[in-house]
């Protein structure tokens, strides 16, 4: 699956005096509203002009940047302030559900048993294990509760334990921008090393003699992991030994072990096209060997199984991708041969292998299905779902000699659970189901289902929605509608404890698989990027206008939520159809699209062309300015927003949605309320800790209830 990576760029602006341009008009409520000052800034490409009057924002480092999102915070506050109660109570209420005492399900490796425990209380995961059986004293690997302190934000990264299980190789970041310090731990005496490894991707590799650490760089300013470098343990970090640089600025490189244990990968993707390299795990200063070389369009992944590769590649125009074998010596494509054709209709998303079994995840009609198939040839089967809105996925298999399948489950309707299916038995054991504490959910209670709404271009799009039994689908029903719809990236329908607050208040909740995603195959994702992107907007739209046909609800009761490239699909909506919705949560949304991806000096932009286009480019220009959700503001009407955003945010940077509001400020002709919240301390995936982040969701959540008029 791609990688939602949105970073965008960084200038020097305008430094002026601070407080005395921060201007603040007043509503009817008479709350002061930030107005941001105007200082235009002329950008000219393909002799188009375009004025951007907050260009001066994207500077944090300019006290008066600060002072205005301060501003833009204090706002929101006191627009807010008398649902700060109620905030409270579903804070409460949402935490309420959550086991805070709990225990992940244990898995094996390398004869130790690894589980995570939570306990009352407290944030921060403890990362536990125990050698052999389950039965034996536990050893604490890691406790983030201790680890985070002395922190605002905390994330533990990547762990990654020897060989020889002595020691541990560990990752920290404390800013939210996903630049980790890499250390290593023995698990022997607890004693952490001196050394650190900075800015890297937060995962490390050990080689098969314990003493070889492979890791991943990133370039300090535009934050692309760009090189792989090699520490030998007990050496001066600064003596570490660059094994690869990827020199193309559109790909990302990486390094694992394979399942095998018996191989070192280097792996380069970027959004149409991989590249592997590998060498013995037990020879760590071999130069590594090239599986496959980079071609244009060629997407391909590996996997190891006694003296052979399995690829899941889409070559031969393979659209949905298939799955090929060939012999660990000769690994260039020409050798590959079909272990699994190509369909049409069915993508083939992910294996997994063990010594008697191939475990395959596919998914048809939008439907995840997990197909087992043995090696001698006897049996090929699907485990069997009784739903359209569910989710299932392989879990952790790390043991190649198992002789079951661990896999997970949710739906709608249904909590998530963790279960492992015996291959020769043919049972399933449930090993975990989360709990929903707080004693009134009752999963018979409420109703799913797939409905199917037509787009403009007679292409149907599915919807999966979730709602409370019993209520009567007259108009009146509030109904939040989330999307995605970029990079592939496939939203299924899932289980959430924290969606209930909306549902037990009347609330529908749907989904809407919009073209951009996978949900129906690769051609679905094919047919909303580049310049088919608007797809995936007016597809929305479609489904926002059949909900509302059908009765699910009405414009004075419909809300729309999106994040990221989701945000800018929320950009796109409001000013395409900005009717539909009585609010819109948008958070951290990617809303300067032209701009961003006009700034090629930062290779994450230029990564990102074969997703959206380059606008050097007259074509891609001309069809990104015309959707693009900052230069597309106009004088008109806008539905209710609260738009969130982090300080820190490396992937879209903060300044996207602060310079968005500030220009629907200026030009919206509608009294409706439109707020900004920034979370001073945290990045992209908002505030750390386990129930931090539940803060926010519960402002966002008050700021839908209050538009209809519920506060309890």
């Amino acid at each position: 699956m791609k990688n939602i990576t949105l970073v965008l760029l960084l200038s020097s602006i305008f430094a002026v005096s601070c407080k005395k341009d921060i201007k603040m008009d007043s509503d009817t409520s008479t709350t002061k509203i930030p107005v941001a000052k105007k200082i235009a800034k002329k950008l000219e490409k393909h002799n188009d002009i375009r004025i951007d009057n907050y260009y001066w924002l994207n500077d944090k480092d300019n006290p008066e940047v600060i002072e205005y999102l301060n501003a833009e915070n204090e706002y929101t506050k006191k627009v807010m302030k008398h649902t700060e109660a109620f905030q409270k109570d579903l804070f409460e209420e949402m935490k309420g559900r959550i086991k805070e005492n709990d225990t992940t399900v244990p898995y094996k490796l390398n004869g130790y048993w690894y589980l995570t425990r939570y306990e009352t209380g407290k944030d921060y995961p403890i990362y536990i294990r125990k050698k052999e059986t389950l039965e034996a004293p536990e050893e604490i690997l890691f406790d983030c509760n201790d680890m985070a302190k002395d922190h605002a934000y905390f994330n533990l990264g990547g762990i990654s334990i020897s060989p020889d299980n002595k020691l541990a190789a560990f990752s920290t970041d404390v800013v939210s921008r996903r630049q980790y310090i890499i250390q290593i731990k023995d698990l022997t005496t607890g004693e952490v090393y001196s050394d650190k490894i900075l800015n890297t991707t937060g995962s490390a590799t050990w080689a098969n003699d314990n003493k070889t650490l492979f890791y991943t760089m990133k370039d300090e300013v535009t934050l692309r992991s760009h090189k792989i470098f090699k520490h030998k343990l007990h050496t001066d970090t600064k003596e570490d030994i660059e094994v690869y640089y990827e020199a193309d600025e559109t790909f990302n490189t990486f390094v694992y072990k394979t399942k095998s244990k018996k191989y070192i990968v280097i792996g380069s993707s970027s959004t149409l096209s991989s590249e592997y390299q590998i060498i013995n795990a037990d020879t760590p200063n071999d130069e590594f060997k090239m599986f496959q070389k980079r071609t244009k369009d060629l997407e391909y992944s590996i996997a190891h199984y006694n003296d052979s590769f399995y690829i899941i590649a889409n070559n031969d125009d393979a659209t949905n991708f298939k799955l090929l074998k060939t012999n660990e010596q000769t690994t260039e494509k020409e050798y590959w041969k079909e272990v699994l054709p190509h369909r049409k209709d069915v993508l083939l998303e992910d294996i997994e292998i063990f010594k008697d079994y191939l475990v395959v995840n596919e998914r048809e009609n939008g439907l995840n299905n997990l197909r087992i198939i043995s090696w001698d040839g006897n049996e090929d089967y699907y485990l069997p779902f009784n739903s359209e809105t569910y989710t299932a996925y392989i879990g952790n298999n790390p043991d190649f000699n198992s002789d079951v399948l661990r896999y997970g489950f949710n739906s709608l309707t249904s909590p998530s659970s963790v279960i492992d299916y015996n291959f020769k038995t043919k049972k399933s054991e449930i090993k975990k189901e989360q709990e929903v504490l707080g004693g009134e959910f009752n999963k018979e209670n409420y109703e799913s289902k797939r409905i199917w709404a037509t787009a403009r271009d007679g292409v149907k799009v599915p919807i999966s929605l979730v709602y409370k039994k019993g209520i009567k689908l007259d108009g009146t029903n509030p109904l939040l509608q989330y999307a995605y719809g970029s990079y592939g990236s496939t939203t299924d329908p899932s289980f959430s404890t924290i969606r209930l607050s909306l549902l037990d208040r009347g609330f529908i909740y749907a989904i809407s698989h919009i073209r951009g995603g996978e949900y129906l195959g690769r051609d679905w994702y094919e047919n909303g990027k580049l310049l088919t992107k608007i797809n995936t907007f007016t597809d929305f739209i479609d489904c926002s206008k059949f909900l509302i046909e059908q009765n699910y609800t009405s414009n004075k009761h419909l809300y729309a939520y999106g994040g990221s490239a989701g945000g800018l699909l929320m950009g796109a909506i409001i000013n395409m159809n900005p009717e539909l919705y009585h609010g819109v949560l948008a958070a951290v949304p990617f809303v300067d699209v032209v701009t961003t991806m006009l700034d090629d000096t930062i290779p994450l932009t230029t990564g990102e062309y074969d997703e959206w286009g380059n606008p050097n480019e007259v074509v891609y220009y001309n069809y990104m300015k015309s959707y693009s959700p900052y230069d597309n503001v106009e004088a008109k009407s806008y539905p209710n927003m609260l738009v969130t955003t982090g300080l820190h945010d490396s992937q879209v940077q903060y300044w996207e949605p602060a310079k968005w509001v500030a220009k629907l400020r200026e030009l919206k002709t509608d009294k409706n309320k439109l707020l900004l919240h920034i979370d001073m301390e945290s990045g992209h995936g908002g505030a750390s800790g386990r129930f931090e982040s539940l803060k926010e969701v519960a402002l966002e959540y008050a700021f839908l209830l209050d538009l209809e008029g519920i506060h309890g």
